[in-house]
């Protein structure tokens, strides 16, 4: 290998890697508030690759319709709800959380059309309109079932993406969607240049992640989400509606997830089936944080991408198993991190 190749395979390790964390991020977000391992996480990233796929193409993007049927099916869950609990003044005020405001975005976009966007507006509408889907598939999904066991929350996370997959096969079709780069040229550092796509990806993804800690570290808001990840009951003793919080971490990682499919729109096809391997990627990073710590998920994210594009260089049809069969050395190293610490605890007592 020369030096020229394995700077090439660091720039795509690096480009990959910051989408992974911010992957990553968003996976340790929901589990940390929700104990929901959301294995179908990278499904919104897909569907927001295919929305501005779609926009680029001047159509009208599946996600709308997507959209409009959580919404109802939302409205109706949240109506059922408050009838069993004799609540029914509260069902205009429901009507407007889950039915009204999520198809504001529909509105608007059915409102400008899906005609001569500029890429800013098509950008803005894809975020508008993937951020309702978290909170809407919370509220009919996993809400209800909030305190079940977390391996049940994962076959219910895992069943969840053949139903999200097979509404993006009606609402999409089975053909990719890969959008024009953002930015073209290079950035020269010597005889090297860096391609200033790498550089957007990585600033953004940096940009991103420093708002997500200013949110956690200084808002009223952040800091009840992460009063509900140490201690949930203790966070409702103390006032905090831990399902508000659960539908705020779920908004707030499908906001990560709309960021994650832009960047990634332009460096790969995204096909309606495509999440979920994106996701799992997503997924083996979040266990080099044990779904706890993020600065470990977003170190996990960058391994991830160095091991995807080293391993797709030397062998680029094993390189996905290549990549899954990583979490095994790293579970076992979880594992045995875990024993010492509990050893040492022990001890202690």
């Amino acid at each position: 290998m020369t030096f020229e190749i394995f700077f090439l395979l660091i720039q795509d390790a690096v480009g990959t890697g910051a989408i992974y964390v911010l992957m990553a991020l968003g996976i340790v977000l929901i589990f940390n508030v929700t104990r929901v391992i959301f294995v179908s996480y990278g499904d919104l990233v897909a569907y927001s690759a295919l929305t501005l796929g779609s926009f680029e193409l001047q159509r009208m993007p599946g996600t709308v319709w997507l959209v409009l049927t959580l919404a109802g099916l939302a409205f109706l869950v949240e109506a059922a709800s408050l009838y069993r609990r004799n609540q029914m003044q509260l069902i205009p005020k429901a009507f407007l959380y889950w039915g009204i405001i999520p198809a504001i975005p529909v509105a608007l976009t059915f409102l400008v059309g899906a005609q001569n966007l500029s890429l800013p507006v098509s950008i803005l509408l894809t975020i508008a309109l993937v951020l309702p889907l978290g909170p809407l598939l919370y509220r009919i999904v996993f809400q209800p079932i909030a305190t079940a066991p977390v391996l049940v929350l994962l076959m219910v996370a895992v069943a969840l993406h053949f139903a999200i997959a097979g509404l993006a096969l009606l609402y999409f079709g089975p053909e990719g969607f890969r959008t024009e780069a953002f930015v073209r040229g290079d950035v020269m550092i010597g005889n090297f240049g860096i391609p200033e796509q790498l550089i957007l990806i990585v600033g953004a993804a940096a940009v991103f992640s420093a708002i997500l800690f200013l949110f956690f570290q200084y808002t009223l808001a952040g800091k009840a989400l992460r009063a509900t990840a140490v201690n949930r009951e203790g966070a409702r003793l103390v006032g905090i509606w831990t399902t508000r919080a659960g539908a705020l971490a779920f908004f707030l990682a499908a906001g990560i997830a709309a960021v994650a499919g832009i960047l990634i729109s332009p460096t790969t096809t995204i096909y309606y089936d495509t999440g979920l391997i994106v996701g799992l990627k997503g997924f083996v990073g979040s266990v080099v944080g044990g779904f706890v710590s993020y600065p470990l998920a977003a170190v996990g994210a960058i391994i991830i991408g160095l091991i995807e594009s080293f391993g797709s260089f030397y062998s680029s049809a094993l390189k996905e198993a290549i990549v899954f069969a990583a979490i095994i050395p790293i579970v076992l190293w979880r594992w045995l991190y875990v024993s010492a610490h509990d050893a040492d605890e022990n001890e202690d007592e």
